[in-house]
């Protein structure tokens, strides 16, 4: 399984087996329980590097002083043999609860001093809340065998298993969080936050070598996590980054330490501390005795943060603390506090990267002060409004912010995303494409129509320093206008048709042969289809052309880059390196949103990327092995995994099939077209007869199908001599039904060969079968849906002209014939009316009415 498949795996059987535990509490038995089995591994995996073998293993035992003092400083702390993860999956039965707390209790105490501010306390939430596992030793030992038995496969031995490991733990932080309401919010940014924020840090600290990063409300820590490997990415060496984490609430503290330990993050480059940001902020001092001389301010090259939201505080007296120079924050919304908490730790040449609810923008008092203050300092850089309900939680719109200690320029760049997600659920997510178009605004300062709009301070100033984004960015869809004219008389208003200016400028003549110009102001759609007229325009085509040929190399390319290269191509080199030939391809071609091309690339590259992981650890002959297809089934009340017949490893049947064994699939296809044929010339026996007939037992009481067993008795009472049509009719249909049956298992045998035969040739591919096959399954779908792009942006002006045509199809003077013919139909309807007096009065004055006098 790649780290995806096995992520899901993991999360649907724990979701199960937490039962009626709240996910925010379960989250740190599973997460703790994965942590330990790291230590443990990662304890074995260096000892077995220092020369001991499996044999030796027994004797990691406390009493022996001098192997504890090697294995503590060898890894930090240590576990004896009795207590290793490894141990416990061997116990099996045995295993209790007990063993748990032993070794917990056991851990704590051999913490290598030099490291207590990594390790100590860290089991402390799993350990107090083991008992809620169960309501006896007995069901809480059996709970926790459940859990380590589910999390045994989970690779930990190199950097690359970190990867694997930090995704599985990502990926169940995410989850937990989606299933936590309000809580969620204590712990986790969701992902894609967190890769937009990185990605703008990553940027501004590409030339660094050492780099220190801060975040002062760490959660599970997955926002410094995002930030350290897109700065690695760029920099190359993940062990120049030291991380730097501050979180109040203990179990949340825990979560940032285990998470910051399984990525391979050396335990020297973790700093990370339980505590009140506000109120106990950096340095750490060593002892209350010399704070003189242990004094050391921490300033870094990048603070980024997810405080919660307008929260409560206590705030100190004007002066007295140099983090807010710029003023004091409310009591009642802690947000500019956090703020310039962040702000004050950056280096003069750093960046930070705040998430704050959008009421910092416009809100007076201290908070209006303190953003005066910002602006007129030059420290914001750009805002971003991000869309709603995009967070666990909490449904509330909100931003981040990008600041600077010094910047030069007189501008902040005001960014609107708010409309570019994706529903997810209950919630709205960032794709790939609006990370990548809001990273790329703000990275390269860019002016977008209704996106993003470079703002002086001048204006800012000009406006109270009131930064709400609708005033600076109008995002909002154009109001739709009637004319009055073309309401009239009909017709399509030529200063409509100049709203599609963007295809006129690159199909010039494609306008003349659309519209014909009445009288200056009106124009009139050409007859004809208009879907036909644009697509075979002769500048609409030479387009296309031009489009698929700057693709025409493409699938050679990635079946050499990809398929050639895949046991050891770098994935995520590789996706950037495409991203950008991708964006070069799209540079001059005009229409085609590139960031639309680019998400249909990242979507396909999260098949391809989990393929190459599979491929990278278990070599090319991965493609030709085929796996038992095991689904959840409910037995005896209980959901149980079984086999439901087989699939690839790697290649899909349905892939191999249709290019391979496609005479197989031939043959089935014609089996259930006769199938389909059966059924409808049943249907059309039951419509022939008559509905005395449908009295008969061979027939259900609804008169629309067979009675299969009852037609077997009606025939044989016929006998030879069918002598009526009813008779003729049931012998046919019982006919019918016996080769129906014998259809139906005949589809049934195929099937059953073919996925036989499906899965024997996926065992014996050829080499050039294997290359052939990852491309059909990598590459032509990817170059498919980017060959669709052009056909969509015309089919987009399809629907606009058609709709401008079918604006005004209908004049005021239509509708008013519409209504007077209607009105006249009604009279004359009224006119056939009889009744007493009073009726006829009634009907004489709507008569009137309907006259319009």
């Amino acid at each position: 399984m790649n780290k995806q498949q096995l992520a899901s795996k993991i999360w649907e059987s724990a979701n199960r087996m937490r039962s009626k535990i709240e996910a925010n509490e379960y989250k740190d038995y599973i997460l703790g329980f994965i942590f330990y089995k790291f230590l443990s591994e990662t304890l074995v995996n260096r000892l077995y590097a220092d020369d001991w073998t499996e044999e030796d293993l027994p004797s990691l035992i406390e009493e022996d002083t001098d192997t504890v003092q090697d294995v503590r400083g060898l890894c930090g702390y240590f576990i004896a043999y009795d207590n290793l993860f490894s141990t416990w999956i061997a116990k099996g039965s045995d295993f209790e609860i007990a063993d748990v707390r032993t070794a917990l209790s056991a851990f704590e105490r051999n913490i290598n001093p030099a490291h207590k501010r990594v390790f100590a306390g860290i089991f402390d939430t799993l350990q107090t809340g083991l008992s809620k596992l169960g309501t006896d030793e007995r069901s809480r030992s059996k709970a926790a065998r459940d859990l380590i038995y589910l999390i045994k496969d989970i690779p930990m031995s190199n950097r690359q298993d970190y990867d694997t490991l930090g995704f599985i733990y990502e990926y169940l932080i995410s989850n937990f969080a989606s299933n936590a309401g309000k809580k969620a919010g204590e712990f986790y940014t969701p992902g894609e936050v967190s890769q937009l924020m990185s990605e703008i840090v990553a940027w501004h600290l590409r030339d660094r070598k050492e780099i220190t990063i801060y975040d002062p409300t760490s959660g599970s820590g997955s926002l410094l996590i995002h930030i350290g490997q897109a700065v690695s990415r760029r920099n190359g060496n993940p062990n120049d980054i030291k991380y730097y984490a501050q979180e109040l609430k203990e179990n949340t503290y825990n979560l940032t330490r285990m998470n910051l330990v399984m990525r391979g993050i050396l335990p020297d480059n973790i700093v990370a501390r339980n505590g009140d940001t506000l109120k106990d902020d950096w340095p750490w001092f060593d002892t209350d005795e010399n704070k003189d001389e242990t004094y050391d301010p921490l300033f870094v090259d990048s603070v980024v943060s997810n405080p919660p939201y307008s929260q409560n505080w206590e705030p100190p007296e004007q002066g007295s603390d140099l983090r807010f120079e710029y003023g004091i924050a409310p009591k009642s919304k802690a947000d500019y506090a956090f703020l310039l908490h962040d702000l004050y730790h950056l280096r003069d040449d750093g960046i930070m990267t705040i998430v704050l609810p959008h009421g910092v923008l416009f809100r007076g008092g201290e908070e209006g002060a303190i953003r005066r203050n910002l602006v007129e300092h030059h420290h914001i850089q750009a805002i971003i409004g991000l869309p709603a309900n995009i967070f666990f939680g909490t449904g509330i719109p909100t931003i981040v912010m990008v600041l600077r200690k010094h910047r030069d320029d007189d501008h902040v760049l005001i960014v609107d995303a708010s409309k570019h997600f994706i529903k997810d659920g209950k919630n709205n997510k960032l794709r790939a494409c609006d990370i990548r178009r809001i990273v790329d605004a703000v990275t390269g300062t860019k002016d977008v129509d209704k996106f993003s709009r470079l703002v002086s301070i001048d204006e800012i100033r000009a406006n109270d320093y009131n930064l709400n984004i609708p005033r600076y960015v109008d995002s909002s869809e154009p109001t739709e206008n009637w004319d009055i004219y073309a309401t009239m008389f009909g017709g399509v208003p030529v200063h409509e048709i100049e709203t599609l200016q963007r295809f006129w400028d690159v199909f010039p003549s494609l306008k003349t042969q659309l519209f014909t110009t009445q009288n200056g102001h009106n124009a009139r759609v050409a007859d004809g289809s208009v879907k036909d007229i644009i697509f075979n325009n002769v500048e609409v085509q030479r387009y296309l052309a031009d489009y698929r040929q700057s693709f025409a190399d493409y699938r050679k390319l990635l079946s050499t880059e990809l398929v050639g290269e895949c046991e050891h191509v770098n994935a995520d080199t590789k996706a950037e390196e495409l991203a950008d030939d991708l964006f070069r391809r799209l540079r001059n071609v005009p229409l085609v949103d590139a960031y639309a091309a680019y998400q249909v690339l990242d979507d396909n590259w999260k098949i391809i990327s989990g393929d190459l992981e599979i491929l990278q650890s278990e070599g090319v002959e991965a493609v030709r092995k085929v796996d038992a297809n095991m689904v959840i089934k409910k037995k005896a009340g209980k959901d149980v995994e079984v086999q439901d017949g087989l699939k690839g490893h790697i290649l899909p049947f349905d892939l191999v099939q249709n290019h391979l064994l496609s005479a197989d699939l031939a043959d089935i296809a014609a089996q259930e077209q006769r199938l389909g044929e059966i059924g409808q010339e049943l249907t059309e026996l039951l419509e022939g007869i008559g509905e005395d007939d449908k009295s008969s037992d061979a027939i259900n009481e609804d008169g629309d199908a067979f009675v299969a067993a009852e037609l077997k008795k009606a025939v044989k009472t016929i006998g030879k001599h069918a002598e009526t049509d009813f008779d003729r009719t049931l012998v046919t249909a019982n006919r019918l039904i016996d080769e129906e049956k014998k259809v139906k298992k005949t589809i049934k045998e195929l099937r059953s060969s073919l996925e036989d035969k499906t899965a024997a040739v996926i065992e014996g591919l050829s080499d050039d079968e294997t290359s052939d096959l990852l491309a059909a399954k990598w590459i032509d779908p990817l170059q498919r849906k980017l060959e669709e792009l052009p056909a969509a942006v015309l089919d987009e002006l399809v629907a606009k002209v058609t709709a401008l045509d079918e604006k005004y199809a209908t004049t005021y003077a239509d509708v008013c014939g519409q209504i007077k013919s209607a009105e006249t139909e009604l009279g004359a309807m009224l006119d056939q009316l009889v009744g007493d007096e009073f009726d006829m009065t009634g009907i004489a004055e709507l008569k009137t009415l309907l006259g319009g006098e």
